[in-house]
């Protein structure tokens, strides 16, 4: 009765959603994927096609399939039309009493390739210095990297796997997968073992494409959840796991982490450093909260940010603005908070809504989120996948961004 009850509160709230997205969305775009996908993240890259007046940027996706199907890595593009104040966009459909959001008519995101893959595809993220280099996990303990240039679009059926790398060193699965912004081919990885693993995928293969790790450490007591290089120290990395700890580390020395801190009352899943700001990171916990940690004083959290209603499993930094940032729960729900507006004056309303910080809900999933990828070159737009098999690609409103710096102005 509980879950029936459930699925009629979903429904009623996306149909809700649903009619309030002209008002909430400059882009909200949705696309239906065969089998849900756990992983996304933009390729860095987009193409600008004036005389179309189009641009197109790729995505990374992977496949959650049941027992029976192949699981697969996948490069989606996506092409969207650059003006965005043509009225057509803005249609109201007479018959469902809705308007698309905008670009959803013109806007077309087809899967452009598609790689066997042993297993559901937990993470996929490219390496920095050569987005052609791709690197998955899945349910198996070795981590698998795709150059996709060398692959055909289609697979072949019996689903043989053939990947370009296979690193060994782990004894189980997991999500963490970090890839060194300033040292070419240097990957990091955590799993459900405990261990932290470190390969350079650039070094000679030995034996049948398999690389050892320059390093293997236990790094948690339990799964380590989430790892992640600084982009600012060359050698920091930090992780995060089971054991509610968040801890930084230097590669030179991995016998032990530099800092460590019990960083929330239950595991944490999920953290990312700041792309602008060198010593700010984030941090997602099953407690519901994020935290905004400045690592220059470990001590005690900078924020914590509440309004999460279930574990977050996602957090990310905006690659444009270093106050912004982005929680994705599984609640169902996308946050985006603004640390400038901390402890800014709320009328009793406002603050009924959320924290004076939340500064927009992405409710249109109707499912668990599991990732989420801010566009690297365009700065409010957002991608996301969840356990609905649906990928979202949207844009909030600009007034809503540009309201809260007015009133932030004295």
């Amino acid at each position: 009765v509980d879950e029936e009850l459930e699925e009629r509160i979903t429904n009623e709230n996306y149909k809700i959603w649903k009619k309030n997205v002209p008002f909430l969305y400059d882009v909200m775009i949705t696309h239906a994927l065969e089998w849900p996908s756990l992983t996304v993240q933009w390729l860095p890259d987009t193409i600008v096609n004036t005389a179309k007046e189009q641009k197109e940027g790729r995505l990374i996706l992977g496949t959650h399939t049941s027992e029976s199907d192949n699981n697969y890595l996948m490069i989606a593009k996506v092409t969207c039309p650059m003006g965005e104040d043509d009225p057509e966009l803005r249609k109201y459909n007479e018959e469902t009493g809705e308007a698309g959001g905008y670009g959803q008519n013109q806007a077309k995101i087809e899967v452009s390739q598609r790689i066997n893959h042993d297993g559901e595809i937990n993470r996929a993220r490219y390496m920095p210095q050569n987005p052609c280099l791709i690197a998955c996990k899945g349910p198996k303990p070795d981590v698998l990297v795709f150059d996709y240039t060398k692959h055909p679009s289609q697979p072949s059926h019996d689903g043989t796997v053939k990947a370009d790398l296979r690193l060994g060193g782990h004894d189980s699965e997991g999500y963490g997968l970090s890839w060194n912004p300033s040292r070419p081919g240097l990957l990091l990885s955590g799993s459900n073992d405990c261990n932290v693993c470190i390969w350079d995928v650039s070094a000679k293969c030995t034996d049948k494409n398999s690389v050892l790790p320059l390093s293997r450490s236990k790094a948690h007591h339990g799964a380590v959840e989430d790892v992640a290089w600084s982009v600012f120290e060359p050698k920091v990395f930090a992780t995060v796991g089971d054991d509610k700890m968040l801890q930084i580390w230097d590669d030179s020395v991995m016998d032990k982490p530099v800092q460590r801190i019990k960083a929330h009352e239950h595991e944490v899943n999920c953290l990312s450093f700041n792309p602008l700001v060198p010593h700010l990171l984030l941090t997602g916990s099953a407690d519901k909260t994020v935290g905004v940690w400045d690592i220059r004083n470990l001590s005690q959290v900078l924020y914590s940010f509440q309004h999460h209603q279930d574990s977050v499993m996602q957090v990310q930094w905006s690659p444009k603005r270093p106050e912004i940032l982005a929680s994705a729960s599984q609640d169902k729900r996308i946050c985006v908070w603004d640390m400038a507006r901390v402890g800014q004056f709320q009328t009793k309303e406002c603050a009924e809504d959320g924290p004076a910080e939340l500064l927009f809900i992405h409710a249109g999933h109707t499912g668990r989120v599991s990732d989420l990828c801010w566009d690297p070159n365009n700065a409010w737009t957002i991608a996301s996948v969840a356990e609905d098999n649906i990928l979202h690609i949207w844009e909030m409103e600009e007034h809503i961004y540009t309201q809260a710096k007015v009133e932030m102005e004295p």
